[in-house]
């Protein structure tokens, strides 16, 4: 389980994300939705040690992190698909996929995730000899998740991969999304994209200006009229 607790955190003296506390379970797929500013980007790299807690703390499977550093969380199971994908636009698509590997030394592992990745994502293996910067938005989002799975993380999260793709490479990700959860691995999802989100999410939280307004199942949360109102496109109003 990977929990935070009442966590708090910003970056200087600007605090962005207050008394956050959610769980997500391995194999669970769990969204964090809201509007733009609203503190999900924040929410995500406080866990993995990218933005300062200021209070509360993260556990994984028990272990309690009250300062979590990026290797150490890392070394904990947690990877992070950042927003706007983080591609290392000088590099082949196979060097992508290496430096997310940066922490495993042994070179058979290496090969067999990195034929594991290419197994996942035929269209990888394509073009595995290409600079990521020639890449499609979409062929871009496959190899941050590729890179990202190079560690063979216990827990994924994911920072609006759908941000900038098309109806169809969105239908991607969330099929992705659950294909991943289907092997144990937890996801948190964050995404402005509330009806794809929601539509395969066991369990949601709504994060309104740094704080959790609304939490439960994601077909109630997509039932709930202030969701629907703010995020789907509902005319009822919170």
């Amino acid at each position: 389980m990977l929990r935070t607790l009442n966590l708090t955190a910003g970056y200087g003296d600007q605090q962005v994300v207050f008394d956050l506390t959610l769980e997500i379970g391995r194999g669970e797929i769990v969204s964090l939705i809201g509007a733009n500013g609203a503190g999900k980007t924040t929410s995500l790299r406080s866990i993995v040690g990218l933005a300062a807690l200021k209070g509360g703390h993260v556990e994984v499977d028990g272990k309690s992190y009250g300062a979590p550093r990026p290797t150490g969380m890392l070394a904990a199971g947690i990877a992070l698909v950042p927003e706007g994908r983080g591609m290392l636009a000088g590099l082949t698509v196979e060097e992508n996929l290496l430096a997310g590997a940066y922490t495993v030394r042994d070179k058979a592992v290496i090969a067999e995730r990195l034929a594991e990745i290419y197994e996942m994502f035929p269209r990888l293996r394509e073009r595995r000899r290409i600079s990521a910067a020639l890449m499609s938005g979409g062929e871009q989002q496959m190899l941050a998740i590729g890179r990202a799975l190079m560690v063979k993380p216990a827990y994924l999260l994911l920072d609006e991969p759908s941000m900038g793709l098309s109806p169809l490479f969105v239908s991607n990700i969330a099929d992705l999304v659950k294909r991943l959860a289907s092997t144990n691995v937890g996801i948190l999802l964050a995404e402005q994209n509330a009806n794809m989100a929601l539509a395969i999410s066991d369990r949601a939280y709504l994060l309104q200006q740094g704080r959790i307004g609304l939490s439960g199942a994601g077909e109630e949360l997509s039932r709930h009229p202030g969701v629907r109102a703010a995020y789907l496109g509902s005319e009822e109003r919170l």
